[in-house]
């Protein structure tokens, strides 16, 4: 290294998600989590194994210590907080970030509304660059508060869509889910991500994971912990979130997320060349 630092060793380094996954602890196969950004993102520890995907996933290098190899499935959300912006900066019917969680839990439930942020195509599992954002079931009660749950709402089902996926890939019956990035210090989101999965969504002290696990990988490398299941050690959790809604009920929302879903396909319409 140059800049003064000529002494210090680079002890690792690791992509984005790589680094989360390391910093959220999921060093055995079968833990898995997603960070909650501008997009969402989940990755899932399948061992030495490289679990070739055939629903639309990819497979990645999770991280090498030593001789060692592990490997991960990854799955892409394009728009995850990003739609909060959208609300905020397009629609104005919030001032802040920091304000939809009050607005979306000022109703008991959406009110048969679903947002499909599909603003920018859908990504994985679906891959349709021509699908479009859709608005469904507005009646004459709609408020933006119900926009606004519809929209949080929208995350979690598109982050539900993605670990279906790989569960049929991998096998693995999921535990729990770790979350991390600035949505997932919404409370209301994460109970609904709970719900949805029927798994509890676990919620770390510390949720800047990518740079806390770029530093787990340093230390390994010179010494300062001994090997992986140390680091893990290190977690601790801020909060947990148990599944709550009726299974039926999951079922019936999920029915007609998937039937906007559907309505958001294509929407451009395919330019054959």
């Amino acid at each position: 290294t140059s800049l003064g630092l000529e002494q210090v060793p680079l002890g690792g380094i690791a992509g984005d998600q790589q680094a989360a996954l390391f910093g959220q602890t999921c060093v055995a196969p079968g833990l898995t989590k997603n960070t909650y950004g501008t997009g969402c993102f989940m990755l899932q520890n399948t061992g030495e194994k490289a679990v070739a995907s055939r629903n639309r996933l990819l497979t990645t290098v999770a991280w090498k210590i030593g001789e060692r190899t592990e490997y991960a499935l990854e799955g892409s959300v394009f728009v995850g907080g990003a739609v909060v912006q959208w609300l905020r900066d397009g629609l104005r019917i919030i001032r802040s970030a920091s304000e939809i969680e009050a607005l979306a839990a000022s109703v008991p439930d959406n009110g048969g509304v679903y947002l499909v942020p599909a603003f920018a195509g859908l990504g994985a599992p679906h891959w349709d660059p021509y699908a479009r954002g859709i608005l469904a079931g507005i009646t004459r009660g709609t408020t933006a508060a119900h926009l606004a749950r519809a929209a949080l709402e929208g995350i979690a089902y598109q982050v539900a869509d993605l670990l279906d996926a790989m569960h049929a890939d991998a096998g693995i019956q999921l535990a729990e889910l770790r979350v991390d990035g600035g949505a997932a210090m919404n409370n209301l989101l994460m109970q609904f991500q709970a719900d949805l999965l029927g798994v509890p969504v676990v919620r770390p002290a510390v949720t800047e994971t990518t740079a806390l696990g770029a530093a787990y990988l340093a230390g390994l490398a010179v010494g300062f912990w001994k090997s992986p299941q140390e680091v893990a050690a290190q977690w601790q959790v801020d909060r947990r979130f148990e599944p709550q809604m009726p299974s039926s009920q999951v079922r019936q929302l999920r029915e007609q997320w998937n039937r906007a879903l559907e309505r958001s396909r294509n929407w451009e319409g395919r330019q054959d060349s």
